[in-house]
C-alpha cells in the first residue's frame, strides 16, 4: 500500500547536471544588461535547479510559482541530448544561441499558440496590475512587456505581443489596454526601456 506524503518544502527533483560551459554560459545570461527578463529568470531558475533538487525553495528565491520552476525545468531536460549535440561540436557562440532558444522557447511557424478563457482572464488581469509592483523598469505596460511577464509566470508557455494587444482590445479594458496599445505605438524602438518618459540603458 502506497501512501501520499506532501513536504512542506515540496517535492524532490534530481538537481540538474550542467557542464561547465553551459553554467559559464548561463552565468552570462544573469548578467547581461540587453538579455530580456524572462530570459534571465529562466537562466537563474535552470543555475539554481543544478544545486537545489526541491522547486519550492527555488521558486521562493526567486519569486516565482513552484510550477514555472517545474515548467522550465523540464525544458532544459527535454532539451538535454541536444544541448549536449551542440556543445560537443560547436563552438560558445553556437552553444549560447541554441542555450537562448531553449528558454525563450520561441514559437514555430506553422503552429500558432492557443489559449483557454482562463488564461485569456488572467493575461487580461496582469495587465490590470500596477507595473511597479513587477520591478520592471517601464512606466506603462506595453504588450511586448506584459507577454514577457505571462510567460515568466508561466501563465502560458509562449504568446506574442501582438497576441496581447488583440486580447486587451478585444476584452472591453479601456484605462489598462488603452495604456498598453497607446505606449505600444508611441514607443519607436522595440528595444528601448521607457521609465519616466526617458530612455534608459
Amino acid at each position: 500500500m502506497t501512501t501520499m506524503s506532501h513536504h512542506p518544502r515540496g517535492p524532490r527533483v534530481p538537481p540538474l547536471e550542467l557542464s561547465e560551459r553551459q553554467r559559464a554560459l548561463l552565468v552570462q545570461f544573469t548578467r547581461q544588461a540587453s538579455c530580456p527578463q524572462a530570459v534571465v529568470l529562466r537562466a537563474r531558475i535552470i543555475l539554481q535547479a543544478a544545486t537545489e533538487a526541491r522547486l519550492q525553495p527555488i521558486a521562493a528565491t526567486l519569486g516565482v510559482h513552484p510550477d514555472t520552476v517545474r515548467t522550465w525545468r523540464q525544458r532544459w531536460v527535454a532539451a538535454g541530448s541536444r544541448l549536449a549535440g551542440v556543445e560537443a561540436k560547436a563552438d560558445d557562440a553556437t552553444l549560447r544561441q541554441v542555450i537562448r532558444e531553449v528558454l525563450t522557447d520561441a514559437p514555430r511557424s506553422g503552429t500558432p499558440a492557443t489559449f483557454s478563457a482562463e488564461q485569456i482572464c488572467q493575461i487580461i488581469a496582469v495587465s490590470c496590475e500596477p507595473v511597479e509592483a513587477t520591478g520592471r523598469p517601464v512606466s506603462h505596460w506595453t504588450p511586448r512587456e506584459l507577454a514577457d511577464e505571462v510567460i515568466t509566470r508561466g501563465i502560458v508557455s509562449r504568446i506574442s505581443p501582438r497576441q496581447v494587444g488583440r486580447f486587451l482590445k478585444g476584452g472591453g479594458l479601456t484605462a489598462a489596454s488603452g495604456r498598453v496599445l497607446a505606449e505600444s505605438r508611441a514607443r519607436p524602438r522595440p528595444g528601448a526601456i521607457r521609465s519616466g518618459g526617458q530612455d534608459r540603458l
